[in-house]
């Protein structure tokens, strides 16, 4: 994994945390949006724990890069304040997951490995803003009677169970198939609907009532 925050104190001692917690080994570290967006293209690094706030580049708009030319690279981002825009443009920019700087370190750890198993990390006492903002948005953006966009069976079956918060591997053992095709089935979806992230599709699987609760 990679770690990317303006503090070299910062960084270090989560290098250490995570080291030590068997978590990940730190391939490299960053001090600003540009140097993570070039570290990662360079070494691509399963995770990066990337600071919102960066001089310079900062840590969205080095998300939203690095989603564009590694998209494998899972982006769990920090941030001091719990800002409810800067974690809806997060997540619009691809972002994996959310966590406030001021959670002792072996939660960071725990959420980087979740994260890595292909989890969302969202703060339940944002998640509720989450789907409203996301909600409200996609009634400005509707599209035409038509155009909705149409899955296959398994494609819903897979998108039902990752809004239901589950990684590829439960994917897999719930439908009884290889986890490498739920990545491609959990990348189908993603394509087809033109999102970025599992969190959005979470959000579109509620909007269009595929779960049984959503009645």
């Amino acid at each position: 994994m990679a770690i990317a925050d303006d503090h070299a104190m910062y960084r270090q001692g989560m290098a250490v945390v995570v080291e030590l917690d068997g978590v990940a080994r730190v391939v490299g570290q960053a001090s600003n949006g540009d140097e993570a967006v070039e570290l990662c293209v360079r070494l691509k690094p399963d995770v990066v724990l990337m600071d919102v706030r960066m001089p310079g580049v900062g840590g969205i708009e080095a998300c939203r890069r690095l989603h564009a030319l590694v998209p494998e690279v899972r982006i769990l981002m920090l941030t001091m304040s719990d800002d409810e825009g800067d974690l809806f443009e997060a997540v619009k920019a691809g972002a994996s997951g959310y966590l406030l700087k001021d959670l002792p370190g072996e939660e960071v750890a725990d959420a980087i490995r979740r994260v890595h198993d292909g989890q969302a990390i969202i703060p339940p006492g944002m998640a509720a803003t989450l789907l409203q903002e996301f909600t409200r948005l996609s009634h400005e953006t509707e599209p035409a009677a038509g155009e909705h966009v149409r899955l296959t069976d398994r494609e819903v079956e897979v998108l039902r169970l990752v809004a239901r918060g589950l990684v590829n591997r439960e994917i897999a053992d719930d439908l009884g198939i290889a986890e490498n095709t739920v990545k491609n089935h959990v990348r189908n979806i993603l394509e087809k609907l033109h999102l970025h992230s599992r969190v959005e599709a979470a959000v579109y699987a509620h909007r269009q009532r595929l779960m049984p609760t959503d009645g």
